[in-house]
């Protein structure tokens, strides 16, 4: 697995990754991370890829690591 890219954002590290026959997204903020898996195929390049992350996509991710953080403070703060 190779980096191939990333997107720049104010809060998020977003790192595209190309492995096999498949483009990775990366998504990290703080200890948490999410990981989206395109074929080559549907996307055809890093540049229509970048396209599909939209602002309207990573807004998604955002409220999905939320999610997970009030998930993991839930975890962590019980007796």
């Amino acid at each position: 697995m190779r980096i191939v890219d990333s997107i720049p954002h104010a809060s998020l590290t977003i790192s595209i990754f190309q492995m096999n026959d498949k483009y990775l997204v990366k998504f990290e903020a703080g200890p948490m991370e999410q990981i989206f898996k395109f074929t080559v195929a549907e996307v055809k390049s890093v540049e229509n890829l970048k396209k599909l992350i939209n602002e309207e996509f990573i807004e998604t991710c955002r409220a999905r690591f939320n999610e997970m953080f009030l998930q993991l403070k839930a975890t962590t703060t019980k007796p």
